[in-house]
């Protein structure tokens, strides 16, 4: 009845409006809690402390539970 066609170009069709899916530029920083070096993927600015995974982890905000 549905006929679907998969294309195998590697495009999985979840583009994120835009980005491209290739490496990011990562930076080295250091991490603003505790003073280890570590990447991220972004340019900090400067008007928002930057953290290792670690300590990120310890200042993530909670998540509202799942609502179904």
């Amino acid at each position: 009845m549905f006929e679907r066609k998969y294309d195998n170009s590697g495009n999985s069709g979840s583009s994120r409006g835009g980005y491209n899916s290739g490496p990011r530029e990562m930076t080295d920083v250091t991490c603003s809690e505790c003073g280890k070096q570590t990447q991220v993927p972004f340019k900090p600015d400067g008007s928002r402390p930057v953290y290792c995974s670690e300590c990120y982890q310890k200042h993530r905000p909670a998540r509202a539970p799942r609502r179904y």
